[in-house]
């Protein structure tokens, strides 16, 4: 008997990367950078015809509760998750594990996070359809992404030897995982050809990923099974924020890695838009629903709400984002310097940040 394809969606998180248009309340996974649909809808919407919407569970925090019923009304009220604190992916996950268990201790567990732009849903699924394949022998399975430049901000996977007998795509054991290097050794990892990104997807069966908690985080895990009703805001408090990477995975002897052959991005920043939204002309991107018109401007990214105009006029390598009640203007290269803006917006005028 095949075991039983669960989701679970991790859409907390603030995305202070993509102020002003993500904001505490407004976090960038409900953004419609692509116009039209979140980046939560979208990951929904990757699920069709794989996962029955009744198996997918969706991890966000209190304050975000009505902001995922509205993007999602099909999803079963019982199926939202609610975090009362965000403490990283390990906590996250643990948290909809003690869920799962109950439901379905056989089930097989597809574990993604609701703020990646993945064009193709047929790729993506075929990609997963081998992970999960993978998953059913055992084992805690990530996919892993070529990469094709010396990222900084990605984690790195080393694959081991070979899988055989793969459906759908090809899986090796893991080697070993690298968290996100400086320049210098990014270069030497694409260098060398060996290596994937780590996209923050995962597969693994209900039971192995218990077994991989009792091993690697044996206190969180009791911790939360031991929760008394209503004991479970102050458990998280008294949580430190860990990754699921750090926690269990670069612990775990029996990882494996399966290569992605999807494109994807987990748009970390707003120039991560010029790899997912189509050119508007002279490699400007248009983001949003508002409209742009470019004159003797190139390579900028834009965004405004619905019914906004922005025109640009002899610049190029800009960040350009109007919201209601904020605005920001930026040089692609500072970017990442966003985040040190937001905390002086929370000290100057936090009701925009």
């Amino acid at each position: 008997m095949a075991n039983t394809i669960f989701a679970v969606i991790m859409a907390g998180g603030s995305g202070t990367r993509f102020w002003p248009a993500s904001r505490e309340n407004l976090p960038k996974q409900f953004l419609r950078v692509e116009g039209g649909h979140s980046l939560l809808r979208g990951t929904w919407s990757r699920l069709d015809g794989l996962v029955d919407p009744e198996n997918i569970l969706v991890v966000c925090g209190q304050g975000h509760a009505d902001l995922v019923r509205a993007e999602l009304p099909e999803l079963p009220a019982e199926n939202l998750i609610l975090e009362p604190v965000g403490r990283n992916t390990l906590p996250c996950l643990a948290l909809a594990q003690k869920f799962l268990r109950e439901i379905d201790p056989d089930a097989i567990q597809i574990v993604l996070p609701a703020d990646h732009i993945i064009p193709s849903r047929e790729a993506f699924q075929q990609s997963v359809g081998a992970a999960i394949h993978t998953a059913q022998s055992g084992g805690l399975v990530t996919l892993g992404i070529p990469a094709t430049f010396p990222a900084t901000g990605y984690g790195y996977i080393q694959p081991g030897e070979p899988i055989e007998d793969v459906s759908g795509g090809k899986a090796w054991g893991v080697r070993q995982f690298i968290e996100k290097p400086d320049m210098a050794r990014a270069q030497e990892l694409l260098a060398s050809g060996e290596f994937f990104w780590n996209s923050g997807i995962f597969v693994w069966s209900t039971s192995a990923f218990e077994a991989a908690l009792e091993r690697h985080a044996p206190e969180l895990w009791h911790g939360l099974l031991d929760c008394a009703e209503g004991g479970l805001e102050e458990f998280m408090e008294s949580v430190s924020p860990l990754s699921v990477d750090v926690g269990v995975l670069e612990k775990e002897e029996d990882c494996k890695v399966v290569g992605a052959e999807f494109h994807w991005s987990d748009v970390g920043s707003w120039p991560a838009l010029d790899d997912v939204l189509p050119d508007a002309g002279a490699g400007n991107r248009c983001s949003g629903e508002g409209q742009l018109i470019a004159v003797n401007a190139s390579n900028n990214v834009v965004h405004g709400p619905d019914g906004h105009v922005t025109a640009l006029i002899g610049v190029e390598d800009l960040v350009v984002v109007h919201t209601e009640g904020a605005s920001l203007v930026c040089s692609k290269k500072h970017a990442q310097d966003v985040r040190a803006v937001v905390k002086q917006v929370r000290e100057q005028a936090p009701d925009r940040a």
